[in-house]
């Protein structure tokens, strides 16, 4: 029952931009770390960006960093990830999970350390 549910994907050209969103209904954002991760046809999961609960910091994967934004609204127990620059190697499933802080501070991008997850988002950056 308890399950991000991801929106915001869709087709836009190399070099624009959307905005994903991920709903947590449930999901006290000040205890759980949120990260972004995506898939691309006949490739691996990869981590995107996380952002931590405790403290609200960031990571990012070095092939987003500078286009991408993760954020958060505590309140509407949401978070958000700002995609800008869009490039067609961004094209992929988005997935949002969610993982209980395992200390403070915590951040990861590293699909085994989150046990809940979205059914995922399309995103296709082309011409």
């Amino acid at each position: 029952q308890v399950q991000p549910v991801e929106s915001g994907g869709g087709l836009v050209q190399p070099g624009g931009s959307l905005r994903l969103s991920c709903a947590l209904a449930g999901i006290n954002l000040d205890y759980y770390a949120i990260a972004w991760f995506r898939q691309a046809p006949g490739k691996e999961r990869e981590g995107v960006s996380c952002i931590s609960g405790t403290d609200g910091s960031t990571l990012y994967a070095d092939s987003v960093k500078g286009r991408f934004t993760i954020s958060r609204d505590n309140a509407r127990n949401a978070v958000f990830l700002q995609m800008n620059s869009l490039k067609p190697e961004d094209t992929a499933d988005y997935y949002c999970a969610a993982e209980l802080s395992y200390y403070s501070g915590f951040r990861s991008l590293r699909s085994a350390d989150f046990g809940l997850w979205g059914q995922g988002t399309q995103v296709t950056a082309s011409s």
